[in-house]
C-alpha cells in the first residue's frame, strides 16, 4: 500500500510546533469530527504530516511524523475516538500561508482549502510535492 500524508491543524496558543519540539513526542487527541476521526484511524507509522498553525499564523510550518498509530483518544473517557502520536521531522525555513495555499490554482481541490474546518485532513503525493515547493521559492 501507498504511503499517504497529511495535514494537522492546531492552534498554536494551545499547541504548537515548538510545543512538539519541547515534548520531542506528543500525542494528537481531542478531536471530535467524524472525518477527522476516519483520518487519524488510517494513519500508519512513518507516514508524514504538515502542521498547520490555525487561528493565529494560517500556515504550514513544518513537518512531522506519526509515530504511534491506532491509539484511543487518552482525553476521551468513552473510547469512541482516535489519537495518534508524532514527532517533530523538521520546521520550514519559511512557512506556506494559507494565502499561498489558496492562490495556487494546483491546490484547489486540497482539504485544506476545500473543507477548511477540517482538523485532520489527506494531501495527496501531488499536493504534498507543491507545498514542499512552495516552502523553497
Amino acid at each position: 500500500m501507498a504511503k499517504r500524508y497529511w495535514l494537522m491543524k492546531s492552534e498554536p496558543f494551545k499547541y504548537g510546533w515548538n510545543d512538539l519540539v519541547a515534548e520531542k513526542e506528543g500525542t494528537w487527541d481531542g478531536v471530535r469530527n467524524h472525518r477527522a476521526k476516519n483520518n487519524l484511524a488510517a494513519m500508519k507509522k512513518g507516514e508524514l504530516a504538515f502542521f498547520y498553525h490555525s487561528r493565529e499564523g494560517l500556515e504550514i510550518v513544518g513537518i512531522a511524523e506519526i509515530s504511534v498509530d491506532g491509539i484511543m483518544d487518552p482525553t476521551d473517557p468513552e473510547q469512541k475516538w482516535n489519537a495518534v502520536k508524532i514527532v517533530p521531522v523538521r520546521k520550514f525555513d519559511k512557512p506556506v500561508t494559507l494565502k499561498q495555499v489558496k492562490a495556487d490554482p494546483r491546490l484547489t481541490e486540497m482539504e485544506l482549502v476545500r473543507l477548511s474546518r477540517l482538523s485532520v485532513s489527506e494531501v495527496t503525493k501531488e499536493e504534498w510535492d507543491i507545498v514542499l515547493e512552495m516552502e523553497k521559492a
